[in-house]
């Protein structure tokens, strides 16, 4: 049985990106699917590389139950489009960024925005925000919109692929 791997993928992987990684990876544990599926994150751009969740991302992640501290920014590579099924990205900038690298590496998995899956499918097509030009409560929207959109992606993996990942 093989693993489902989902990326989640932002423009500098300090803010959504790792916020998106760290509540999937806390849903995909609670539903008891962690060897099933695995979640990453990068970022379309390289000049954070190696930096921690921004600390406003960090410190309302503690106050949800989230744990992003241990992750690192990274930049999208070749070998993502090999290792995943799922890219889910955070904006229009991204998508257009990720689906042109895509075309280019052969990639036939999924590229979608993350409010694509929420719930109510009012969101869909929609962007997730950056909040890193604002304050506190940029990043209180990012997880608003992020947790629902989360349950909604894990709800579509395990529909769609854990039946066809064996």
């Amino acid at each position: 049985m093989r693993t489902v791997n989902v990326l989640m993928v932002c423009m500098g992987n300090i803010c959504r990106s790792p916020t998106a990684h760290g509540v999937f990876a806390k849903k995909i544990y609670d539903a008891g699917l962690q060897m099933r599926v695995q979640v990453d994150s990068a970022g379309t751009y390289a000049g954070m590389r190696g930096e921690p969740p921004d600390k406003r991302a960090q410190q309302l992640a503690i106050k949800r139950g989230y744990d992003l501290a241990p992750l690192r920014a990274r930049q999208l590579r070749t070998e993502d489009f090999r290792q995943s099924q799922f890219i889910i990205v955070m904006d229009d900038m991204n998508l257009k960024e990720v689906r042109k690298r895509a075309e280019v590496a052969g990639f036939t998995g999924t590229v979608a925005k993350l409010l694509d899956f929420s719930p109510d499918g009012q969101l869909r097509g929609q962007d997730v925000p950056d909040p890193y030009y604002g304050g506190l409560r940029g990043f209180e929207t990012v997880f608003d919109l992020v947790e629902p959109a989360c349950d909604g992606l894990l709800q579509h993996v395990i529909a769609n692929a854990l039946n066809t990942a064996r």
